[in-house]
């Protein structure tokens, strides 16, 4: 695992809200197995209202298993594929026990938004934090996320 981030408990969510605007955000759905579309749509049932500050607000389709928060949104999504550069034991960050993949050149300049994905998990969740959320947006997701990660998701083999 690299050092340079790791989040033992998770972050408080303590901000003002604001309401998202501009109407439901629109996300895509993967192509889903009846398995993974179940353990999805219960992990998306359990998604909090509120993520890294933000309120939840409205997706399309209304029925996909994500979620979006905030204006710009920060959007959930679960069963996307492997992303491209995957490498499990190289970039590997964990958030209250549970590990994501970062790409390197997301995590190190600041000004780009940030996908993240669940490494070692089936299946696959993603989060998009808009560069507007950084430095703390990214973090905040990964560590509350985690104890939804554990409790629905099969991990299949852990990074290091």
């Amino acid at each position: 695992m690299r050092p340079r981030l790791l989040l033992a408990t998770a972050l408080a969510a303590t901000g003002a809200l604001t309401a998202a605007c501009g109407g439901p955000v629109e996300v895509d759905v993967p192509e889903l197995t009846a398995a993974e579309a179940d353990i999805c749509a219960g992990f998306a049932a359990d998604l909090p209202d509120e993520l890294a500050e933000e309120p939840r607000g409205d997706i399309e389709p209304s029925d996909a298993p994500a979620a979006a928060y905030g204006d710009p949104a920060i959007v959930v999504r679960c069963g996307v594929p492997e992303p491209d550069g995957f490498d499990l034991t190289a970039s590997c960050e964990s958030a209250n026990g549970v590990g994501y993949y970062l790409p390197d050149e997301q995590y190190e300049d600041q000004d780009l938004d940030l996908t993240i994905t669940t490494a070692g998990y089936e299946p696959r969740i993603e989060i998009v934090v808009p560069s507007d959320y950084r430095p703390n947006g990214g973090a905040a997701a990964m560590a509350a996320l985690a104890p939804l990660v554990e409790a629905h998701l099969t991990l299949v083999e852990p990074c290091d």
